[in-house]
């Protein structure tokens, strides 16, 4: 399973739409790019892998693996990147400015059981980033 995250950059932050095979499955929100920097960057655009994790503070949810110069870079809920993100990429179900979402926690449960349900039948899930 391919998913497509197209994004939009701006100083404030970056916006996204997360499809796959064309469908929209929710929209998304990042810290703004700066150059990869660790904690307050978004990460670059390229090709992940994505697997299961689990953490104390978020659960089950799911990782971007080998992201270059960067760990720990995760999807999981939010609804202000500025205020939430430390790098990862948060669904929400509707855009409300640069950075800002609605509705986090049910875009990501959309996503994970869409993930989840792939990875249970052994298939590889990727993430493309691209803008």
């Amino acid at each position: 399973m391919v998913l497509v995250l197209s994004r939009t950059y701006f100083p404030e932050g970056t916006n996204g739409k997360l499809a796959c095979d064309g469908e929209l499955i929710c929209c998304t929100i990042e810290l703004p790019w700066r150059e990869n920097e660790k904690r307050v960057s978004c990460i670059p655009e390229g090709y992940y892998l994505l697997r299961k994790r689990y953490s104390r503070k978020f659960q089950w949810h799911i990782e971007v693996v080998a992201v270059k110069n960067r760990s720990s870079i995760l999807l999981h809920p939010a609804n202000n990147a500025m205020k939430e993100l430390k790098g990862c990429i948060a669904p929400v179900t509707q855009l409300s400015g640069v950075g800002l979402g609605l509705q986090s926690r049910q875009a990501f449960a959309k996503v994970k059981n869409l993930v989840y349900e792939a990875l249970e039948q052994s298939s590889i899930v990727s993430l493309i980033v691209q803008s």
